[in-house]
């Protein structure tokens, strides 16, 4: 029985030795495979090997031979992630601070199975950074995966949501304070997760960071639609809410126009996007028009642009920024 069994599993050990030992710089032959099956209880003649591998390619494993059948080798082609994709995926994750460092490991080791054992080690001597600032909150995945239920069932949820703060006698301790909310859409900004959600004490938005949530539980309480306190009727537009945010401060969105420097025009369109409206106004200043979220984080964002940026309206956003660069100078006196 042991032997039929095995030969059972036969084809998913070549499988995966072909996606761990092998990629477009290593091969392995024919004789190789019967080797490496061998210590894992599985015997096989060469030739069998050629019609396992026939079987695995018109499955659709694409596995391809470099040299002639009786002294080149197999290696695994085409896989599920490109290791440029795997690159990303590995420096996305370590890039994010709300995830803790202990499941960033995780995580990592995950993304890199889906490489050969050469290139995965060879990624992670390039990429592996582990002094990154990151999340002491362990339960923010629990967190994610909560709030994606109950986004999905349509149900309210409570938590304890964590701020820290200065005592009076100068030391920062946390400050915990208990939110029942509506939940509507997770949105990864400014390098946080938040969940945009409606407050039952209010009709408006707003949105807290995952990673200061805990003890999160789902109600039976049927969740307040995000109809009756935002613009949003049918679907709830993500890319839209963040687009309007700034540094993920909340604030009404208005009509606004900023005159800029020319050479700031991408940096413009990276933040409001492409299809934001834009006209001359001289030979070095074009004028930009958008909606966006009226509030402090906007106010700072335009002054780090310092004389180059000039607001024309609307005027509550230009008494926030002459205020704001007035209360720089005065610390400064």
């Amino acid at each position: 029985m042991a032997g039929v069994k095995n030969s059972k599993l036969k084809l998913l050990y070549i499988a995966d030795i072909l996606s761990k030992k092998t990629d477009e710089d290593n091969y392995i032959s024919a004789t190789a495979l019967c080797d490496e099956l061998a210590k894992l209880g599985i015997p096989a003649e060469r030739k069998s090997i050629y019609k396992d591998i026939d079987v695995l390619r018109e499955y659709g494993y694409d596995i391809i031979h470099n040299g002639s059948r009786s002294t080149g080798g197999y290696f695994m082609g085409a896989r599920k992630f490109e290791l440029a994709e795997i690159r990303l995926l590995s420096d996305a994750v370590q890039a994010a601070n709300f995830i803790s460092q202990k499941k960033t490991a995780e995580l990592v080791e995950k993304i890199e199975s889906f490489a050969s054992d050469k290139q995965a080690k060879t990624l992670h001597s390039q990429v592996y950074v582990d002094k990154r600032p990151k999340c002491k909150n362990e339960e923010i995945f629990y967190n994610i995966n909560a709030l994606d239920e109950a986004i999905s069932s349509g149900y309210k949820v409570t938590f304890t949501y964590t701020k820290r703060k200065i005592t009076d006698e100068f030391k920062t301790t946390k400050e915990e304070k208990l939110f029942k909310v509506s939940p509507y859409a997770l949105i990864w900004a400014n390098d946080h997760y938040y969940v945009v959600c409606n407050n039952e004490k209010y009709d408006n938005l707003m949105h807290l960071r995952i990673d200061r949530i805990k003890k999160i539980a789902i109600t039976k309480e049927t969740a307040r639609h995000f109809s009756e306190v935002s613009d949003y009727k049918r679907s709830f537009d993500s890319a839209d809410y963040a687009g309007k945010l700034f540094n993920m401060y909340s604030g009404e969105p208005k009509p606004i126009e900023i005159v800029c420097e020319n050479d700031l025009l991408e940096t413009m369109l990276d933040r409001f996007g492409e299809n934001t409206r834009i006209q001359r106004v001289d030979d070095e200043h074009f004028l930009l028009r958008t909606n966006a979220a009226v509030s402090d984080g906007l106010a700072a964002w335009v002054l780090q642009f310092g004389g180059r940026v000039r607001v024309r309206t609307p005027n509550d956003l230009i008494y926030t920024i002459k205020l704001k660069a007035q209360e720089i100078l005065d610390s400064y006196n």
